[in-house]
C-alpha cells in the first residue's frame, strides 16, 4: 500500500495550491460577506479543467480521476468552503448524472460546456418536504405526447440561480415508490421554470443556494436521462461519488482551522512564552492533525476504489461522516486557540467552522451515512 501521492497528483495539488493563494485567499472573506457568487474564478477554474476534473478530454474535460477530484476540492476548501462546494457540486451532481447515466448524443450536447466552465450545472433531488427521504419526493413528471410535464419544486439546489443544465429528478410511476423516478434536464429559460435564491445562510454563503420551481414545464423525451422509472437507482451512485467531495470538502476545511490555528498559537504569547507551548494548546493542535489526517486517508481510499471500479459506497459514506465531523471539532478547537480572535472576522476559523457544518447535511446527513454504513457491516456478518 502506497501512501504517497504520485507526480500527476502533487503537481495538480500544486496548481491548486498556488491559484487559491492568488486567486482565493485575498478575497475570501468579502465574498462570505456579500454572498456575492464569484463568477470570474468560477470561469478561472474552468480555464484550468477544475470544472470538468474527472470529464474525458474528448469531452472537453481534463480527463482525470477521482483522486485528482478529491485533491482540487480539499486545496480549494482550505481556503473557501463555499468556493470548494461549487467546484464539488458542478463536477460531482448534475454533470454526473448526464456523463454517466445519458446517451452520447446527450453528453455531447451537454457536457462540454459544462465540464469547460462555460455553463454551470444544478442537480434537483431534494424537496421542501424530502430530504433524508428521497421517495417522498412530489415533483411529478407526466407523458404527454411525445414529451413529459413536469410539475413540483425543489429546495436548497446548489447553483440553482447561476446554473443552466439542471438535472430534475421527478416521480413518473408514484405506485412504485423509489423504483418509480426520472431523471430530466430542463435548462433555464424553459417556460414555467423559475428560480429564488435562498438568503441568511449560516455559512456557504457565496454558495449559491435556491428554490426551483415547476408548473407546467414541457419537457423532450429526449431531455430524459437514463431509463423511464430508473433515475434514483442511478442517482444513488451519484451520491456516492459526491460523498467523496464532501469529504474532501470537509478535510480542506479541517486543514485552514489547523494551519490558521497553528500560526496563531506559535504568534501569541501568554505568560512570557507563545500558547504553543503549553500542554493543553499543544494537545489540542495534536488532535486537530491526527482527525485532519485520518480524515483524508478515509476520503482517499473511497476515491482510490472509485478509480479502481470497485465498490466504494461504504467507505465513501465512511469517508464523509469521519471527516465532516472532524472538521466541526477542528474548526471548534480552532477557535477555542484563537479566543476572543476567533470569534471575529478578522480570522478565517469562524468561517471555517460555519461552513463545516453544511459537511454534516449536505449530500446525506450524518445519521443517513451511519444507517449506510451499519447496514454495510451488519449485511457481511
Amino acid at each position: 500500500m502506497d501512501f504517497q501521492l504520485d507526480d500527476a497528483h502533487l503537481q495538480i495539488r500544486q496548481m491548486v495550491r498556488d491559484f487559491c493563494e492568488e486567486e482565493v485567499k485575498p478575497h475570501a472573506r468579502r465574498w462570505d460577506e456579500t454572498g456575492d457568487f464569484p463568477f470570474a474564478t468560477v470561469k478561472k477554474l474552468g480555464e484550468l479543467g477544475l470544472m470538468g476534473v474527472t470529464v474525458p478530454e474528448e469531452l472537453g474535460g481534463a480527463g482525470l480521476d477521482m483522486m485528482a477530484l478529491a485533491i482540487v476540492v480539499e486545496e480549494i476548501g482550505r481556503y473557501d468552503g463555499s468556493l470548494a462546494l461549487t467546484v464539488a457540486s458542478h463536477n460531482g451532481l448534475g454533470s454526473s448524472q448526464i456523463r454517466y447515466f445519458g446517451t452520447d448524443a446527450q453528453k455531447r450536447r451537454w457536457i462540454p460546456p459544462l465540464a469547460r466552465g462555460e455553463k454551470l450545472a444544478a442537480w434537483g433531488l431534494t424537496e421542501p418536504g424530502s430530504g433524508s427521504d428521497a421517495a417522498a419526493l412530489r415533483t411529478s413528471a407526466v407523458r404527454k405526447g411525445d414529451g413529459w410535464i413536469l410539475n413540483g419544486s425543489k429546495m436548497f439546489i446548489t447553483q440553482g440561480t447561476v446554473g443552466d443544465t439542471f438535472v430534475i429528478l421527478a416521480r413518473t410511476s408514484p405506485e412504485k415508490a423509489q423504483k418509480g423516478i426520472t431523471a430530466f434536464v430542463l435548462e433555464k429559460g424553459m417556460k414555467g421554470f423559475s428560480q429564488s435564491a435562498i438568503h441568511g445562510k449560516l455559512g456557504m454563503r457565496s454558495s449559491d443556494t435556491a428554490e426551483l420551481h415547476m408548473e407546467d414545464v414541457e419537457v423532450p423525451d429526449e431531455n430524459r436521462i437514463g431509463a423511464v422509472d430508473h433515475g434514483f437507482l442511478d442517482t444513488l451512485s451519484i451520491l456516492d461519488r459526491g460523498r467523496i467531495t464532501i469529504g474532501a470538502l470537509s478535510v480542506g476545511l479541517g486543514r485552514g482551522a489547523l494551519e490558521e490555528a497553528r500560526a496563531y498559537a506559535k504568534e501569541r504569547k501568554a505568560f512570557g512564552k507563545p500558547i504553543a507551548e503549553f500542554q493543553a494548546i499543544a494537545f489540542a493542535l495534536a488532535d486537530m492533525a491526527t482527525e485532519v489526517d485520518a480524515s483524508r486517508l478515509l476520503v482517499l481510499r473511497a476515491a482510490a476504489l472509485c478509480d479502481a471500479k470497485l465498490p466504494f459506497g461504504r467507505e465513501a459514506s465512511m469517508g464523509k461522516l469521519f471527516a465532516s465531523e472532524a472538521a466541526m471539532r477542528a474548526t471548534g478547537k480552532a477557535i477555542q486557540i484563537l479566543g476572543g480572535y476567533g470569534y471575529t472576522r478578522d480570522f478565517p476559523v469562524e468561517r471555517y467552522f460555519r461552513d463545516a457544518k453544511l459537511c454534516e447535511i449536505g449530500e446525506g446527513t450524518s445519521e443517513i451515512q451511519r444507517l449506510v454504513i451499519a447496514r454495510s457491516v451488519l449485511k457481511d456478518a
